[in-house]
Formats: C-alpha cells, structure tokens, sequence
C-alpha cells in the first residue's frame, strides 16, 4: 500500500481505484457465507464511495452490510492494488456509532476494557457464579451454557473464567531470572482472564532462557474490540494511556512481546491508523513500533530458543497449526511459530492454514452469530481432516472462534497456544 494511514480515510479516493477485477470474492469470509454482491469487497468499496459522496445514506439497512464485515482483510491480501478495505470499513463504523449508538452491553463491555480494577471484580464474580449458568470443560478453558437465551446457546462453547487473573497471580512486577536480559510482557484481556495457560508458560520459556520478565501490570486492553465496533472513545482512551505507559518503560526493556496476533497487529499498526488525524500520538505510536513483537517473533529471531528446542526429545504427537488473520495477513508472521513448534511436533498443515476462523469482532459473536459459526464450520472440517492431536493458533479469539466450531463437528482436537507448545517441550 502506498498511500499513508492518514490519506486513505478520504476514501472516495480509494473506492474510485476499485477496478472490479474480483480476485476479492473467492477469499473473502462474509462472500463465502453470505453470498451477496453487497456483502463483498467491491461491494463494501461501492457504498462506502457513494456514502462518502453523499449519495447513500447511512441508514439501518447500511449499518447492517457495514456491520458484516469480518475484518480479515484477506481481500487486501489478493487486491492487486492493496486496497485498504478494512481501514475504511472501521472508519465507517466511529460514523455508525455516533449516529446510532453503541449497544449498551456493547458499552458496558468497553468499561470495562477501560478499568481493569473494574474488570477484574467482575471476572471474579463471573468466576464464582459461572457454575450456576455454564458447565465447565476445564480441560478445554470453556463452558457450556446451561439454557438456551438470545445469545448463549446450549451447543455454543464460551471460554470459561479463572478464579485469579494472570497479571494477579504474580505478586512481582518484575521477575527476575538473572538479570541480563529483560522483556516487557502485554498479555492481552483473554490471555489474562480466560487462557491463563499461555501467559505462565511464555514465564516459563523465559525463565529457562535467562530472561527478566516485566509483567507490565498497569496495562490497558489493546482496544482492538472498541476499534472494530467503532467505539473510537475507548480506543483514544486506552491507547493513549498505553502509549504513555509504555513510552516510561520502554528504555528498560529489549522488547514487549504479544502471545496474542490481534493485541499486537492492533499496538504495532492499527495505533497508527487510529491516530491518522492525530499527528503528535501517530508519531509516538510510530516510535513505539520497534520495540512491539509477537512473542514467537521475538523468540524466533532474538533468542537461542530455536537450538534449544532442537535437543529436547521428539513428541509423538503432532500439531496442525491455523495462522491468525492478524498474524499472517497483517504482520507477515507464520514462519516463526511453525519454525519452533516443528523442532518438537510433526506439523500436518490443514487444507488452507490462511482461512479465517470467522470470529469477526464483538458485534459478530453477539449480533450476528449465525455468519461467525458458518464460517467457523468449514475452517473446524479442515482441523478434524487432519487427524492431529492439536492444532494451534497465537491468538486467543482465534481460540475461542475454533473451539468452538471444533464442538460443533465433533472435532478431537485439543487446542493450544505455540507458546503452551514450547513450554511443555523445554520439560522434555
């Protein structure tokens, strides 16, 4: 793309470059379940124009087609000329917020994002009560709900809650092991209170390789769910509190390593989209770039992780592992965690290890379910056609979609993060 974040929102520009060719449809996540010519790249590209225009108003009826988006950007992949799709897409919805609102569980959900004391209280008595309305699948992390309601379906799979976060079962900030190297930690909101798993074993990997770990604890939500739904007050106010928070550590530490694909695709690249009209917070999101990897990135290329791996023994199980839209199509990263994984797991690649698992965003698992599961449904086949004992993903959403379009399918599976994966073989 060779247009800059803050010239692209003057997007009849880039509607107008659309040329139709179509390479869009086969890839794209809502086409494919929703086949309709509005409902498609070249479609969304056509209305969002005429919006611009003023030519089409932005009624209830486009707030639906807008709203349909998976934001996979998969279409950005194959567009010959890159066109932003996405980008316009989450710059209409701050338009669909403000005229129409955002839905209040939607908001009480962004409360939360913003106060982590706040958010933290209500896990923990999501965690006492949950039994009474979900059974557990503690060998999962996730549950059942036990009636059938608008939005919570018996055969629909949840992750289930921790009774102590990741971030407050550490009572040091800074763990020390050994002092001569040190890495900041952003754990992400599903990582921290549903698949504590990962940001413990990521510990682990760390403390075996010589590491300080600065849990960072003051952390904010990333704001991505804020950004896709267009609540673009909660995605100023996290990520300038973010920003700053990391700029005052930042110095301290070699990296700030994600085990999670859409938290850091959304600090390392969409901070700067967000605050293309906002140029003193675009530069310093910019600076901060450097210094943000995905965490097997980062083990990948900054650490001897790689021939460490290569003496542990051979696990006899294998791994199919399903590359995260926000990982493979935005940041470019699929090689790292397969190059690790495969010094201990036989990978067994799926049919297209690139398709979307159609998780979509907020108002996707709430409003519009029936899209998210039918896409999960074929990308659930590919896992079980396999036969392998995991499949693996680093990305939390991308666990909670698979998991559970698995149940729908009766897939075997046992999910795990790259990161669970590495840990458990450093024990071998």
């Amino acid at each position: 793309m060779s247009l800059r974040p803050q010239d692209i929102f003057n997007y009849s520009d880039i509607t107008d470059e659309c040329i139709k060719c179509g390479k869009c449809i086969p890839v794209c996540t809502i086409h494919n379940v929703n086949a309709d010519e509005v409902t498609s790249p070249r479609g969304f590209l056509d209305l969002l124009g005429a919006y611009h225009k003023g030519d089409l108003e932005l009624d209830k009826n486009a707030k639906n087609i807008f709203e349909s988006c998976f934001l996979c950007t998969a279409c950005v992949e194959v567009c010959p000329k890159s066109l932003p799709t996405d980008m316009v897409i989450e710059q209409v919805r701050a338009d669909i917020g403000k005229k129409f609102g955002i839905a209040w569980y939607k908001k009480l959900f962004f409360l939360l994002l913003r106060h982590r004391w706040l958010n933290d209280v209500a896990f923990k008595l999501g965690w006492v009560f949950q039994t009474c309305g979900f059974k557990i699948q503690s060998d999962i992390d996730s549950m059942n709900s036990r009636f059938n309601l608008p939005m919570l379906k018996v055969d629909r799979l949840l992750p289930s809650l921790k009774k102590v976060s990741f971030l407050n079962q550490h009572k040091k900030e800074l763990i020390d092991n050994g002092g001569k190297r040190r890495v900041a930690i952003f754990i992400g909101c599903l990582g921290n209170y549903n698949y504590v798993n990962v940001g413990n074993s990521l510990l682990e990997i760390l403390e075996y390789l010589g590491i300080d770990a600065f849990l960072a604890k003051d952390q904010k939500c990333c704001s991505a769910p804020a950004y896709f739904t267009g609540d673009f007050d909660t995605v100023d106010y996290n990520a300038k509190f973010n920003i700053e928070y990391f700029e005052s550590f930042s110095k301290d530490v070699e990296a700030i390593i994600v085990p999670e694909a859409t938290c850091s695709a959304m600090l390392k690249i969409d901070y700067e989209h967000y605050f293309h009209n906002q140029s003193e917070w675009r530069d310093r999101a910019i600076a901060l770039k450097s210094k943000i990897f995905m965490a097997t990135e980062w083990l990948e290329k900054h650490t001897e992780l790689n021939s460490i791996l290569a003496t542990k023994k051979k696990d006899v199980r294998n791994v199919t592992y399903h590359d995260p839209c926000h990982a493979r199509k935005m940041q470019g990263l699929y090689k790292e965690p397969r190059e690790l994984i495969s010094k201990n797991y036989d990978i067994v690649e799926m049919s297209d290890p690139n398709t979307c698992c159609g998780f979509g965003g907020v108002t996707m698992q709430s409003e519009k379910y029936e899209f998210a599961k039918a896409a999960g449904l074929p990308k659930a086949a590919m896992i079980k056609d396999t036969n392998a004992h995991f499949v693996s993903s680093e990305c939390s959403a991308c666990r909670m979609q698979i998991n559970a379009s698995m149940n729908y399918v009766d897939a075997p599976q046992i999910f795990k993060n790259p990161i669970e994966l590495i840990a458990e073989a450093l024990k071998s």
